[in-house]
């Protein structure tokens, strides 16, 4: 009894430790690598703790190991945005302009209910009162509500000096507008951390700061 007491002590440290490490988020907002990583280490943990004659080494080094290899995820991920789509999808507009787009609905296998619930849970009650919504990389449903003149919340033009053209279709906007906002302020897209913009033309830049 006392040898799981001590080995229920020093994993739970541990795997303190790795989330510490990990810097993650709380659970309903983990990416879907991270809610991997997150089983695997709370099975490891497990199997530690269920099989005494198991020495704590076998179950101390998995955890590292996962740990490791997830912080080395972050990171080429924070380096490259093809990786990063690739492991942890773009997020996805079910309603614009207050129109659903059912088509998106069926290809991220979302129902109605699971529309409603969302709703429901941000205070709203009311289809008609949606002007935006976006499933993100989480799955969880963020909702922008219609007031008097309500137009569609800023795109995504530019994010860490790479173009969204995803984010120009939505905009309404072209390549020509992006090139003549870069050459006013004398600007490369590489220069750009954030770019936001509405539908009407107004803009939000965020400059890249220079490495410490």
């Amino acid at each position: 009894m006392l040898i799981i007491i001590i080995r229920s002590v020093i994993l739970y440290a541990i795997v303190i430790f790795a989330l510490r490490l990990m810097g993650k988020k709380q659970l309903g907002e983990l990416q879907p690598s991270e809610l991997v990583t997150t089983i695997l280490i709370s099975n490891i943990a497990t199997l530690s703790l269920e099989d005494p004659s198991m020495p704590m080494l076998l179950g101390i080094i998995p955890i590292l190991m996962i740990v490791c290899i997830d912080v080395f995820m972050s990171y080429f991920m924070l380096k490259n945005a093809k990786f990063r789509r690739v492991v942890t999808g773009n997020p996805r507009i079910i309603v614009s302009d207050g129109k659903i787009d059912q088509n998106e609905l069926r290809n991220l296998r979302y129902t109605v209910d699971d529309v409603l619930e969302s709703m429901r849970e941000s205070d709203i009650f009311d289809i008609n009162e949606v002007q935006y919504a976006i499933v993100e990389t989480t799955g969880k449903i963020n909702f922008y509500k219609k007031s008097d003149g309500t137009e569609n919340p800023p795109s995504i033009i530019l994010k860490d000096g790479i173009l969204i053209d995803s984010g120009l279709r939505e905009a309404g906007l072209g390549e020509k507008w992006l090139s003549d906002v870069l050459s006013r302020k004398n600007l490369r897209k590489k220069d750009v951390f954030l770019l936001t913009a509405t539908g009407n033309g107004a803009y939000t830049i965020i400059l890249k700061e220079e490495k410490a």
